[in-house]
């Protein structure tokens, strides 16, 4: 069911404190759930799983958790980070049963881009407004990705997600829970330039000054005489 394997080995101390000295080693904390059997505390190593949480594959993937030897069926439900080194904090996996269906994230693809109609005109956008889409089946019914295929995608078109082709065996719940749950996968729109707005210089009033008014009342004078 799973070709990826992690290698972890159990903890019996837990606690921030517990978990700051784990990763002075070098190593990671992170929790087993779920199933019959009860939470379980582990670690792993952080560089091993560092370089793993590159791939695509770790997060939606059916992971093959060996702990201390024995292995479990896990998928990854929670990664903490810290908040500006590359280091991973703590990670929590959910047990998998084999007849039990569940529920996952799964990253949408786009392809066919370049020969679609929208693809091949200029100033038109693709725009992928969904990346990511949660799925329902069993495990071994989980794709570690779904393709959208836009091969058709005319300009002002929209591909919405009751249009995505699943996989056998795949759904999407939120589909069921009606139409405003049908958002849009992709766009296609002309890229909007927008004209700089020219601000026409407005025409000033300078007040009259004083010494002005004195100019006009000698004027006046002088006409009378």
């Amino acid at each position: 069911m799973s070709e990826h394997t992690l290698q972890a080995t159990g903890r019996n101390v837990e606690g921030k404190g517990a978990s700051r000295r784990l990763r002075r080693t070098a190593s990671l904390p992170a929790i087993v759930y779920g199933g019959k059997s009860a939470p379980l505390p582990i670690q792993l190593d952080h560089e091993k799983i560092w370089q793993a949480s590159q791939h695509e594959w770790f997060y939606s993937s059916i992971l093959n958790l060996e702990i201390d030897g024995k292995a479990e069926s896990v998928l990854l439900r929670d990664m903490q980070r810290h908040p500006f080194r590359q280091l991973i904090l703590h990670l929590d996996f959910q047990r998998v049963e084999a007849g039990q269906t569940l529920r996952a994230y799964v990253q949408l693809h786009l392809v066919n881009a370049d020969v679609s109609p929208a693809g091949k005109v200029g100033g038109v956008v693709i725009m992928h407004e969904l990346t990511q889409v949660e799925v329902s089946c069993l495990p071994k019914d989980l794709p570690a990705s779904i393709e959208v295929d836009i091969s058709d995608l005319e300009v002002g078109g929209i591909v919405h997600l009751s249009q995505v082709k699943l996989p056998e065996g795949v759904e999407i719940p939120s589909l069921k829970l009606g139409k405003e749950h049908d958002v849009a996968v992709v766009v296609a729109k002309h890229g909007r330039v927008e004209e700089e707005e020219v601000v026409e210089p407005e025409a000033i009033v300078v007040p009259a000054t004083k010494v002005e008014k004195k100019d006009e009342k000698k004027d006046e004078k002088k006409d009378e005489k």
